[in-house]
């Protein structure tokens, strides 16, 4: 987009140096030989005035009217019956001349070479083409800046819409200086909330209609149970076919529930985690040095886990924002195995030595619009959504400090192991890197 914003305000500043550059040098050339006509005109003019105080005096002073001739011109005086002189040499090939008659019926004539007068028009059209080169340097330069000023906004927004479609909800705060483009970025945060909220009621009524399905069926499942004993044997066919139905109907929610999951985290990938800890740690090292403060990743060779890179990344600049923004001291992220002998998952730790999540906001520091601060209380609540719809976990380890912990699948290990290990964690409280 850059090269065609560039280009397209080049081909304008090009219609204009030929618009008006082709022009000015014409009426430049003409204008050139006017001035020079006028300048012999005015020569003879003052020759003539000479001529005629010197007649009046004594005789006629060549050295004086010598003055008057440019160089390499001829001066030419005739008056019938007293002066018959030139001054100046023979001049051969084309001339630029002009001519005055006196009013004692003498004539004057000034010539000079053809090359006198291009040369003038020559530098004229140079001084032309100077300042053609000069604009077009200058309005190249203002392209730049102008391509740079438009297009860098330009790309961040639609890469910012490219990340609204792909499920990042997080609000930016940067403005651009250009109304248009400030109120397309404002648009697109008042979006990113509002499809958030949205996206979080649906899943909320999707988890309670799911929970609250299954608990009305096991109600079901164990009253038909209880009546599975009745005497009468076409009764009890009939209850004996309402439990088959039943246990078809939680067969088919658990199917579509694990489907659902199946479906979230099928742009999972084999994900080297030092690479992205590494774009973590160049994306925000800058800004957290800018705050005073310093960011601390530790984080071994060869740990594959099964994430959408995407994904990973956007949960933890979620974390390492939310330390930035509330926490205190350094932060730091850390990297440990848990699960069987070999560690089926990865924990990716970050914390900080801020004052950590109050109290009352432990049980609830998911939920969306939950803030301790003035933000949108949906950056938490998003990485988690992100963790989860690649079949891993994040959790709150510890309060305060703060530590948060997202569980990740090794590469190869089946989905199931997220909560499992999650659990089998839950015990301990370590500090990142320790």
């Amino acid at each position: 987009m850059r090269r065609r914003v560039l280009l397209s305000i080049l081909l304008v500043i090009a219609a204009t140096v030929l618009t008006l550059g082709v022009p000015l040098s014409v009426i430049s050339w003409r204008v050139v030989d006017d001035l020079v006509h006028r300048d012999l005109q005015t020569r003879l003019e003052s020759v003539a005035v000479s001529i005629a105080n010197q007649s009046a005096s004594s005789g006629l002073d060549l050295g004086q009217l010598a003055t008057a001739v440019p160089p390499g011109g001829r001066l030419d005086i005739r008056m019938a019956g007293r002066i018959d002189q030139s001054i100046g040499p023979p001049i051969s090939g084309e001339t630029t001349s002009a001519q005055l008659v006196m009013a004692g019926g003498g004539l004057l004539r000034l010539a000079v070479p053809q090359d006198y007068l291009r040369t003038e028009q020559w530098t004229a059209l140079a001084l032309v083409a100077l300042a053609v080169v000069l604009s077009v340097i200058v309005g190249t330069g203002v392209a730049l800046l102008l391509a740079g000023r438009i297009v860098t906004p330009l790309s961040d927004l639609a890469r910012r819409s490219a990340r609204l479609g792909a499920g990042d909800f997080r609000t930016f705060r940067r403005r651009y200086g250009i109304g248009e483009l400030d109120r397309v970025a404002d648009v697109l945060d008042t979006s990113a909330q509002d499809i958030a909220a949205l996206i979080g009621r649906e899943r909320d009524l999707a988890g309670d209609i799911s929970h609250q399905l299954r608990t009305r069926l096991t109600g079901l499942r164990l009253s038909l149970e209880e009546l599975a004993d009745h005497p009468d044997p076409l009764v009890a066919e009939e209850i004996q076919e309402a439990l088959d139905q039943t246990d078809r109907l939680v067969t088919v929610v658990d199917d579509l529930l694990a489907n659902a999951r199946a479906e979230r985290a099928a742009g999972a990938s084999e994900v080297e985690l030092a690479d992205e800890l590494a774009e973590i740690d160049t994306e925000w090292e800058p800004r957290l040095v800018e705050a005073g403060r310093s960011l601390l990743v530790r984080c071994p060779r060869n740990v594959l886990v099964r994430a959408t890179p995407g994904r990973l990344r956007e949960a933890l600049a979620v974390l390492v924002e939310n330390s930035l923004r509330h926490g205190a001291g350094p932060v730091e992220i850390g990297v440990r195995t848990v699960g069987g002998r070999s560690g089926d998952m990865v924990v990716v730790e970050v914390g900080d030595q801020g004052p950590g999540v109050p109290d009352a906001l432990v049980p609830h520091v998911f939920d969306r619009g939950v803030s301790t601060a003035s933000s949108s209380g949906i950056g938490l609540g998003l990485a988690r959504a992100f963790v989860e719809a690649d079949g891993g976990r994040l959790e709150l380890r510890r309060a305060a400090p703060p530590v948060f912990a997202i569980f990740l699948r090794r590469a190869g290990e089946p989905a199931e192991g997220a909560s499992s290990a999650a659990q089998t964690a839950g015990g301990r409280s370590d500090v990142p890197g320790s």
